[in-house]
């Protein structure tokens, strides 16, 4: 799935995000805690799995790395940029540039066509009209939907969906990939395939972190963190 690039120079870093000892608190009529003193470090080019019950932390944890949320305490970086002194533009921009999202949801906008949700991030980047055109026919081809650019959400099937929300979570060449139940709303066979862009998409080189209840699909990464509790529980290297 080669596509040409268009990025800013990285930090010389093998780790493209560090938790250090993060806890988030919500004050829902009393104190809950979703995180409780996270450390975890994804490096450059891996593929982590994050799986729990719910309400063990997981969709806090890629909400936090995201930059759609703030820890309470503890620091949260994403390519050497403390997410934590940011304001909120700022981490607005950061998520932009680093951060692609894949959402079990799909999230795509239902009157835009595939062409146009996949170049729509590229709106706030700069680039010019022709060349987010380009760039989102160049992903939307290398998903396999070449024939499917001028087509609504409304008009394609859940996998086919999915794989146009994949193909604009890669348009800004993200640095890493933020996978929420990507295959929750697909059937099987779809799934796989879903799962088969995720690995070529880390083949080339982008970091996924993919959170899933499915064993199965956990398996396609190269290790497991296992929560419980807002804990990290264990750490399964496969």
């Amino acid at each position: 799935m080669a596509v040409s690039q268009k990025v800013s120079p990285e930090p010389a870093t093998d780790t493209v995000v560090s938790l250090s000892n993060v806890t988030k608190t919500y004050d829902l009529g009393g104190t809950v805690t979703a995180l409780d003193d996270v450390s975890l470090t994804l490096a450059r080019g891996s593929y982590t799995a994050v799986m729990g019950p719910s309400g063990s932390g997981k969709s806090t944890l890629l909400n936090l790395i995201g930059g759609l949320d703030t820890p309470t305490s503890g620091t949260v970086s994403v390519n050497g940029t403390d997410l934590g002194t940011l304001s909120e533009a700022e981490r607005a921009t950061v998520r932009g540039r680093e951060v692609g999202f894949v959402f079990q949801t799909f999230n795509l906008m239902p009157r835009l066509t595939a062409l146009e949700n996949v170049a729509m991030p590229l709106t706030f980047q700069g680039w010019s009209h022709g060349e987010r055109i380009e760039r989102a026919r160049e992903l939307l081809t290398a998903v396999g939907l070449a024939d499917r650019l001028d087509h609504k959400p409304p008009e394609l099937s859940g996998g086919q969906r999915q794989r146009v929300a994949i193909a604009r979570a890669l348009v800004a060449e993200p640095a890493i990939l933020l996978a929420d139940e990507p295959t929750g709303n697909v059937d099987t066979e779809t799934g796989a395939r879903v799962m088969e862009l995720l690995g070529e998409v880390n083949a080339e080189g982008r970091t996924i972190l993919l959170v899933t209840h499915e064993r199965y699909i956990a398996e396609h990464a190269d290790r497991i963190v296992h929560m419980r509790d807002g804990r990290i529980e264990d750490i399964e290297e496969l």
